[in-house]
């Protein structure tokens, strides 16, 4: 009897929590320590994030960083890691699109057509380094499409990643800047102009599971924490479209 007790008492006990290196991309900050929250909620397992641009994560990923999980800005480094051998195949999928904006402290200094741009009365715009952000590559997008990339060139400042191009506007240290919509979401005050999504490459960010954490039970309930509806409701929150 006591033996079917422990047996049964065994079965029923939940597995032991885990935890998963996750990279994330600086623009999701705040949705992901979210996420990472409501994920240790529901499973006991704990997601331990990390923040920074995705090409300096790339780059960390190819020389050996353990991270598990990898959720990017752009649909391109998920698919290098898989060509590369670092992805597992079939693990990428589209968990936001994100919008970008161009914001100021200041109330009133950007318009709702981003017209203040051709204006130029501004000394510093910020931008993330276009080469290893995504959202810094839509911002030189959006400005060569409105043909006032050559123009505005020596006023612009290049954050390592978003992170840093959204404090050097929360700082003063530029006027205004291109950052993403999810960091100033729940900022009130200033002045922003959201910019058509029909003015830059679509930003599909993916996430990709990498084979470091392809045998951790924690790294893959994470994946599939991060398609639930939970996670999703968290993500449309700030902002994001979702397939």
């Amino acid at each position: 009897m006591l033996v079917r007790l422990a047996l049964a008492l065994l079965l029923a006990a939940p597995a032991a929590a885990a935890e998963t290196q996750v990279a994330v991309a600086a623009n999701f900050t705040e949705p992901a320590k979210e996420i990472a929250t409501a994920f240790a909620k529901a499973t006991g397992n704990t997601a331990v994030l990390s923040f920074g641009s995705s090409g300096a994560f790339y780059t960390q990923m190819a020389h050996g960083a353990p991270f598990e999980v990898f959720l990017s800005a752009d649909a391109d480094r998920p698919k290098k890691a898989e060509q590369d051998g670092l992805g597992v195949p079939d693990s990428r999928f589209t968990y936001a699109i994100g919008r970008l904006v161009l914001y100021s402290t200041t109330p009133g200094l950007v318009d709702d057509q981003g017209a203040v741009l051709g204006k130029g009365s501004f000394a510093h715009l910020s931008i993330a380094e276009p080469t290893a952000a995504p959202y810094g590559q839509a911002a030189v997008e959006t400005l060569q499409k409105l043909k006032l990339y050559d123009q505005l060139s020596p006023k612009i400042v290049r954050g390592t990643s978003i992170t840093q191009a959204y404090q050097f506007v929360a700082t003063g240290a530029a006027e205004l800047g291109f950052v993403a919509q999810s960091q100033v979401i729940n900022v009130p005050g200033g002045s922003r102009w959201l910019v058509p999504a029909t003015d830059h490459k679509i930003i599909d960010q993916q996430a990709v599971l990498l084979w470091t954490g392809a045998k951790n039970p924690a790294a893959t309930a994470f994946m599939k924490f991060l398609r639930g509806p939970e996670a999703v409701a968290i993500i449309k929150r700030y902002g994001y479209e979702v397939k």
